[in-house]
């Protein structure tokens, strides 16, 4: 039998929201918030010391020839016009074959606690010189080979001016220190920072129900912090078990309890983000939160509910993307 979230607050809420005054409930929904999920950093990487560094990484980020077939590069899985994701359940690489997992977003993607669904990368830095050598992805052979495609006078230029005081910048473990200052510069900006920064207005009534609901029913016992998630791991399929082969965390560690865990993705802009889970095979966002209730909470939502929580997590799309061209 589905159950819905009935709560004294919540009816509380709407007659506050509906005239817009602000009561006792309205803050205490704020402070608990604002405990909850604290507030995104103003940046992550010093913009003017690094200038040289993020605007290598973002060339970077961009280069085709880090990979065999001179078309793939980071933004053709991760791309930045749609909320750096291909909207893809999983991406093709150089020669059209697929890996078996999602291609997570990467703006926000600096507040993740490690990368990759299984965490097998511990920072950006590492993560983004993975997919250059896997055989699926961009399909290079060798560091010696990705460095060989960009040995030109102007990226030679460009890595001793973004690693000045090293002996030898050009190096593959600097492309990948590159990208990642660069990646830590997409940070987005949202209407749900502006109320936890104090604008209880910036939501509307049902975007504040649906947060309450999110924060009663237990979603923010992964999904908090910043980012909303990135900040641990969870089995999927805690509750309830969910149908897949993929052992996640297991791969990695060797260890029978990590079994089908996986990093807790990040939801800022997670209504631009779909398909969603880990293998991407879940279309809608109303289905992904019914689903998530069932298997990680033991709860069985109304639509009401789901209609209120996608409500609130719409607000945590960005108010604009950062403006980035290739050149």
């Amino acid at each position: 039998m589905k159950k819905t979230i009935t709560l004294v607050s919540l009816l509380g809420l709407v007659a506050a929201c509906s005239n817009q005054k602000l009561e006792p409930r309205d803050l205490e929904l704020q402070r608990k918030a604002q405990t909850i999920f604290g507030s995104l950093p103003l940046n992550l990487v010093d913009v003017r010391k690094d200038k040289e560094k993020i605007e290598l990484g973002k060339q970077l980020y961009f280069e085709t020839k880090l990979s065999l077939n001179n078309r793939i590069s980071c933004n053709s899985c991760h791309n930045l016009e749609t909320y750096g994701v291909d909207n893809e359940p999983t991406s093709p690489g150089h020669d059209g074959r697929r890996g078996d997992r999602n291609s997570p977003t990467v703006y926000n993607s600096a507040l993740n606690f490690t990368q990759f669904w299984d965490g097998r990368a511990k920072d950006l830095a590492e993560q983004a010189v993975g997919p250059i050598l896997n055989p699926i992805e961009h399909g290079l052979a060798s560091e010696q080979e990705a460095l060989s495609r960009i040995r030109t006078e102007d990226y030679l230029m460009k890595f001793k001016a973004a690693f000045p005081n090293e002996k030898e910048s050009f190096t593959y473990k600097n492309v990948g220190k590159a990208i990642e200052a660069f990646e830590k510069t997409l940070l987005t900006q949202t209407r749900f920072d502006d109320y936890l920064a104090g604008d209880i207005n910036a939501l509307t009534s049902q975007e504040r129900i649906g947060l309450e609901k999110f924060m009663h029913v237990g979603c923010t016992s992964c999904h908090n912090g910043p980012g909303l998630g990135g900040s641990s791991y969870q089995k999927i399929g805690l509750m309830k078990p969910y149908p897949t082969k993929d052992e996640g965390l297991s791969k990695i560690s060797g260890k029978r309890r990590d079994k089908f865990k996986f990093k807790v993705p990040i939801l800022r802009n997670i209504e631009k983000t779909g398909p969603y889970f880990h293998d991407g095979t879940i279309v809608s966002l109303d289905k992904a939160i019914e689903l998530m209730a069932i298997h990680q909470i033991g709860t069985e939502l109304t639509k009401k509910d789901i209609a209120d929580i996608k409500a609130f997590l719409s607000s945590l799309t960005a108010k604009q993307l950062p403006q980035i061209t290739k050149e």
